[in-house]
């Protein structure tokens, strides 16, 4: 099994190693990020990321957007109580399923002995992180855990700097509905996350007025998603909602072109936000639409990333490739660490946890400020159009507003 051992955010050593994941003969690979100068004492965090499975392609960019920080913040230093710290995350790969993800969290805390987590890709895979952190009394801050059921188990070490899920249809509805939109069919897995989204989209369309004519839920892993289709071109509505990942919003592009389901707009949680997602699909992602956590072009800053385009100039001067919200968020999760531990002049949980509560910072991603519960209250939502093959901030906002195109045109019509 492959290893690799990242140095200083430079030159991969990879070797071939027998790991036994968690102790019970499951396979993991690991590897180290950040490893610090002889002399220098080292922040330990854990973070088990999905290297394989159904999340892998969003693992990679929460990985990279975990990375981004630790070369940023080696290259200053970790300061805690004026000490000039160095930071180190041991990864593994969780293989995208819960029940492996909360053994690696275990062995993680338990024999690689780290101090902090940074958490998984998806709600169902946080959820399962967040129990093993909440036994050890070890805080876990995430990005990729938006479901609002998260956050109702009185946990004190969850904390997330993202936008809860029922806020990803808000600013896309609101947009639509300013555009005339009056009619909503929604789609979703029956999963954690998914069904957070739907919870939002009906929450906000009855507070617009709007009203929705078809609900249709499809299991995890679906394969297909025809019969959805047909029901949903059958009710002609206005705006179409998907509530999934990567894999379904891939399928249901698909279905819709193939059985001429064209409504006004098209919206989908995961996926024509995505760079790599418009760049496989092509032309067929023409108009879509995307709730996004952040992008590029969003008026935010910080002391160490700068505004949100100097972020995106460094994840693709690092990468090759521009930075999705997915990896954004995840360099925010350090962020909210980083500022933690140093205005806690602490590695002391208690200290740190405190300093998180009171946490109020502006950064590249957004505000961050933290409730009783972990959420991040004041974090916004927008909405990305693909336009010309960009992915175009087209909500909130009024000027963002004027970029909208609605109605999209039909199959038929589309060059």
């Amino acid at each position: 099994m492959n290893i690799e051992r990242v140095v200083g955010g430079g030159a991969i050593v990879a070797l071939v190693l027998a790991l036994c994941g968690c102790g019970d003969g499951g396979p993991s690979a690991s590897a180290t990020a950040g490893p610090s100068a002889p002399g220098v004492p080292v922040v330990r965090i854990g973070a088990a990321l999905s290297e394989s499975g159904k999340y892998a392609r969003e693992g990679k960019d929460v990985r990279d957007g975990y990375n981004l920080w630790v070369e940023m913040i080696n290259a200053r230093g970790l300061m805690v109580g004026g000490v000039r710290h160095k930071v180190e995350i041991v990864y593994y790969d969780d293989e995208s399923n819960p029940d492996t993800t909360a053994k690696l969290t275990e062995r993680l805390i338990t024999k690689d002995r780290v101090q902090f987590l940074l958490g998984p890709y998806s709600s169902a895979l946080t959820k399962t992180a967040s129990i093993a952190a909440e036994k050890h009394d070890v805080i876990l801050i995430e990005g990729s855990g938006s479901s609002e059921d998260l956050f109702e188990r009185n946990l004190k070490n969850l904390f997330a700097v993202l936008a809860p899920a029922g806020m990803y249809p808000k600013a896309a509805l609101e947009a639509l509905y300013a555009k005339g939109a009056r009619t909503v069919a929604i789609a979703y897995e029956d999963t954690s996350f998914p069904t957070s989204v739907a919870k939002g989209a009906k929450k906000w369309a009855k507070q617009l007025g709007m009203e929705v004519v078809v609900e249709e839920t499809y299991p995890k892993d679906v394969a297909d998603v025809s019969g959805i289709i047909a029901k949903l071109k059958a009710k002609n509505p206005d705006v179409f909602i998907g509530g999934g990942h990567y894999n379904e919003a891939v399928l249901f592009l698909n279905a819709a072109k193939e059985h001429d389901f064209c409504p006004k707009a098209m919206v989908m949680t995961i996926g024509p936000s995505s760079p790599d997602f418009v760049a496989k699909l092509g032309k067929d992602t023409e108009f879509l639409l995307g709730p996004t956590q952040w992008h590029p072009t969003m008026r935010q800053s910080d002391p160490d990333f700068g505004t949100a385009a100097d972020y995106e100039a460094r994840f693709t001067k690092a990468y090759g490739r521009s930075a999705t919200y997915q990896a954004a968020q995840s360099t925010a999760c350090g962020l909210a660490l980083q500022y933690a531990i140093e205005q806690a002049g602490s590695l002391d949980t208690a200290a740190v946890r405190a300093a998180l509560r009171a946490l109020n910072v502006s950064t590249f991603f957004g505000q961050i400020q933290f409730d009783d519960t972990g959420k991040n209250v004041v974090k916004e939502m927008g909405m990305t159009q693909v336009l010309d093959g960009k992915i175009v901030l087209v909500a909130p906002g009024a000027e963002q507003l004027e970029r909208l195109v609605y109605p999209m045109p039909a199959w038929k019509d589309r060059k």
